[in-house]
């Protein structure tokens, strides 16, 4: 039965109604002796106070107990909101139909039992109140029905958003991937060039290892600034194999800054888009600027550009903002001049991801 059933009463009614059905027939039973008896228990000795209230108590009980299992029965049969029209109408008449027959069959049945006539000459109006105070009960199972179905709709629309931006989120870090080994592969043809096999072997366990650091950073969304420091100064180190003295990387980012987030390889990409672009030599050093400030990473680094262009993928700071613009509100800044390029990346905290976004892993 669905009244004994905690799983099929929360299908139907979207809540556990054990103790609203328990406390709700005991008041409507009071409400119902007040009306029709006029407050047994204030006018009558206890013993047949008692009885006038168990009467209302049986009539209320089995009025209750037959709106509601109508109610769960519409509901299977018209579980559509966009069939309302027709369920609402029908669960109205049914309550009305089934205060009247409850009334009348209990009358009759009293009367059999105690052989008296209980069809009181005013009960035609007082009926009129019990259906209204049943209608309202009713209304209290579909508000509270609807609530839970607003909410619940309301999170399944977040969580499949949230999929959706994970998703993006993916497409966008596996994108980032191999943007970097494009360009590590392009460097390692140049070590092959301009080295000795030894040293062409040496930058390969050391990409090696920088790869593994990229496979054990997992599907984050967000890293710690530590991390990514960590992550882009192996690769810094892995790039001065070939260019030796001629890359200067200033590292200029306090203690405390590092404990806050940041999008995964977005620092190395800056790096990565430096040595790329720009002539690397012993006549021409790169000076590269890392700092942290008011909550920003500022990457800097002068323009030096080359004659020959390297093959590009064009990915990697569109990658960036993408990202950024997912989980953040936060905007990544671009500032380009004649002498000086610069890219401002947002320092992030768990609080400042956006809000359908909150729960997205980091």
């Amino acid at each position: 039965m669905k009244l004994f059933n905690r799983a099929k009463r929360i299908k139907y009614l979207a809540f556990d109604d054990t103790w609203f059905v328990v406390f709700g027939i005991i008041l409507l039973s009071f409400v119902t002796d007040f009306m029709f008896s006029r407050n047994s228990f204030a006018r009558l000795p206890f013993f047949e106070a008692v009885i006038n209230w168990s009467v209302s108590l049986l009539f209320s009980t089995a009025n209750w107990l037959i709106i509601r299992s109508i109610l769960i029965g519409l509901r299977k049969r018209y579980p559509s909101l966009k069939e309302n029209k027709i369920r609402v109408p029908l669960f109205f008449v049914s309550i009305v139909l089934t205060i009247l027959l409850v009334d009348l069959m209990g009358n009759l049945a009293l009367g059999t039992i105690f052989g008296q006539n209980y069809n009181h000459p005013l009960r035609s109006k007082i009926i009129l109140p019990i259906i209204l105070i049943s209608t309202m009960t009713m209304a209290i199972y579909e508000a509270i029905y609807y609530y839970i179905r607003l909410r619940n709709a309301i999170r399944e629309e977040e969580q499949a958003k949230r999929a959706i931006v994970q998703a993006q989120l993916d497409a966008l870090r596996n994108q980032a991937q191999p943007h970097f080994f494009f360009n590590t592969l392009n460097t390692l043809r140049d070590i092959i060039d301009q080295n000795t096999k030894e040293e062409a072997k040496e930058f390969v366990d050391r990409l090696a290892d920088i790869y593994r650091f990229i496979l054990e950073s997992g599907n984050a969304n967000l890293i710690s600034l530590k991390d990514e420091l960590k992550f882009s100064k192996a690769y810094v180190h892995v790039q001065r194999e070939r260019f030796g003295e001629n890359l200067n990387v200033e590292w200029n980012v306090a203690e405390k800054t590092k404990e806050q987030f940041i999008i995964p390889m977005s620092l190395q990409l800056l790096l990565e888009n430096a040595v790329k672009h720009n002539i690397v030599s012993r006549a021409k050093p790169l000076n590269i600027k890392v700092e942290a400030k008011s909550g920003q990473l500022l990457v800097s680094n002068p323009i030096q550009p080359k004659t020959t262009k390297l093959p590009s993928t064009k990915l990697g700071l569109k990658n960036i903002q993408e990202r950024y613009a997912l989980i953040s509100d936060e905007k990544v800044d671009i500032h380009k001049t004649e002498e000086q390029f610069a890219v401002t990346l947002p320092l992030l905290h768990p609080d400042d991801l956006k809000h359908n976004n909150a729960h997205i892993n980091y």
